[in-house]
């Protein structure tokens, strides 16, 4: 394959491409309330995803004051553990609840700019620390994406990894 340059400028070295490829580029990420950004022993959303959870929760009657997006990991999948996500009506006693979006607001928007919670339970925040939610909408494809470090390999469906 043949690699077009523009006058004055060198072809880059093998893999330096792949190297250099930011998962998070470009995104816009939100940190938990009381949580330093890119915390190791928290999760993180992105504008897009807590757009995207505003939604979901409104049209699943699921109430922002109570309620929240449970993340979860589950035994099983084609790598091992596969991600868990759905929404309850209020935290288990030992979860780890973390806080996004209070008073961002985002297109269409029905909570009002209310804060979202994100649930998550001891043994998943073992495998989740560290990660990014993100939502994707291309003509592709449309759905959640889990940027996790602790994933050492994943499969083609995109729900499935190994830590």
């Amino acid at each position: 394959m043949a690699t077009l340059l523009q006058p004055g400028t060198s072809a880059p070295a093998p893999g330096a491409a792949a190297e250099n490829k930011d998962p998070l580029a470009g995104m816009t990420l939100l940190s938990a309330e009381g949580q330093q950004p890119r915390a190791k022993q928290a999760v993180e959303i992105t504008k897009n995803a807590l757009k995207r959870i505003r939604v979901a929760m409104a049209k699943e009657g699921v109430s922002p004051d109570a309620g929240g997006l449970r993340l979860g990991v589950l035994g099983g999948g084609c790598s091992g553990l596969s991600y868990n996500i759905r929404f309850d009506t209020e935290p288990r006693l030992k979860d780890k609840v973390f806080v996004f979006g209070a008073g961002i607001e985002t297109p269409n928007d029905p909570s009002g700019a209310k804060p979202v919670r994100v649930f998550v339970d001891p043994k998943s925040i073992l495998y989740l620390a560290g990660m990014v939610l993100d939502f994707e909408e291309t003509l592709m494809r449309q759905g959640f994406n889990f940027i996790n470090p602790n994933s050492t390999k994943s499969c083609g469906c995109g729900t499935s990894f190994s830590a």
